[in-house]
């Protein structure tokens, strides 16, 4: 039986809550040295980047010290180095802390705002945020929710305890809550459970559906309704039963009622300004619940976030709304 290479720990710090680059070396390759493999490898940044990591020893490796270019490739080897991070504009909304103990961290994320970092959000993420407001460096996301949905997000405090939370939501014994604001439609008959198949393919921004045996469960309730500007509007509480990307996006698109503020479903509009933060996607994760793997508590947490189309429609629409008026 291979055993299972041990990997060491960085031997740096994180930036602005953002873990360090780690990068190990193929079992095998024709490279002659590690700079050879990373121009490869890094190949977008260019061979000109790499070379200028080198030169002012940004490249490091187990021990600390910097890794030279023409050291030679050793297959496993591991190497680390900060990424250049992007130019972002702040979310300009608060993440609230709704509970922090010694083992999990759950906050209630703003629209727009990336639970983790990936692609051109990086430091202005939910995860790096939390860390540095919190100062807990070993953060960790349990789950994510998509940039665009506020809500409820589950963060672990030890990375030795992570594995366990992650699989209550593999298995799902989370049980989780969510409510949007979207058209009402008199002769759409709620409540109702959604079954269908979702796939999501790489490179393509929208997940779509499919003949096939499902693999996508959502109940969809009506909460309240009525007639705004626009017409007739409605608060949902959606149950999903099971956790494929945009599924309640897709399954209240594929029901004749998308959620307000949607840019893919059910069409694709034109990108959103970079730093345009009006008319946020209708759709919140309102609760979640659970047995703690760890400590064995009954958790039930609750956003306290107002969907600001059934705050204001008017104001949303407008793209003015910012937070609900005393008394809401």
């Amino acid at each position: 039986m291979r055993r299972k290479t041990r990997t060491p720990p960085s031997p740096l710090p994180q930036r602005h809550g953002v873990d360090p680059v780690r990068v190990r070396l193929p079992a095998a390759g024709a490279w002659a040295t590690v700079r050879e493999h990373l121009v490869e490898r890094l190949s977008g940044a260019g061979a000109g980047v790499v070379d200028g990591m080198f030169d002012a020893g940004l490249i490091v490796g187990a021990d600390g010290r910097a890794v030279p270019a023409d050291a030679p490739f050793v297959p496993g080897m591991f190497v680390w180095f900060h990424r250049e991070l992007p130019d972002e504009i702040p979310v300009p909304f608060p993440l609230e802390v709704v509970h922090r103990d010694e083992h999990i961290v759950v906050a209630d994320k703003p629209h727009f705002l990336a639970t983790t970092p990936r692609g051109a959000h990086v430091a202005e993420t939910a995860l790096a945020r939390l860390r540095r407001e919190l100062g807990i460096p070993a953060l960790s996301a349990a789950h994510r929710l998509d940039r665009l949905t506020a809500g409820l997000v589950l963060f672990t405090v030890r990375p030795e305890e992570r594995g366990a939370y992650q699989t209550l939501f593999r298995d799902r014994r989370v049980r989780k809550e969510y409510e949007a604001v979207a058209p009402y439609d008199p002769a759409l008959a709620l409540p109702r459970t959604v079954r269908s198949r979702i796939v999501k393919e790489r490179g393509v921004l929208t997940a779509r559906e499919v003949p096939g045996e499902p693999n996508a469960v959502s109940r969809v309730e009506l909460v309240e309704h009525r007639t705004d500007r626009d017409g007739p509007l409605a608060r949902y509480r959606l149950l999903p039963g099971t956790g494929q990307t945009h599924q309640l996006r897709v399954h209240m698109t594929a029901v004749g009622v998308p959620i307000l503020g949607d840019p893919l479903y059910p069409e694709v509009t034109g990108p959103v300004p970079v730093g345009d933060f009006r008319r946020p996607l209708q759709l919140l994760a309102r609760g979640l619940a659970f047995t703690d793997p760890v400590t064995g508590v009954e958790h039930r947490f609750r956003s306290g976030r107002v969907l600001a189309a059934w705050a204001s429609y008017d104001r949303w629409a407008a793209g003015t709304y910012d937070g609900p008026s005393p008394g809401q």
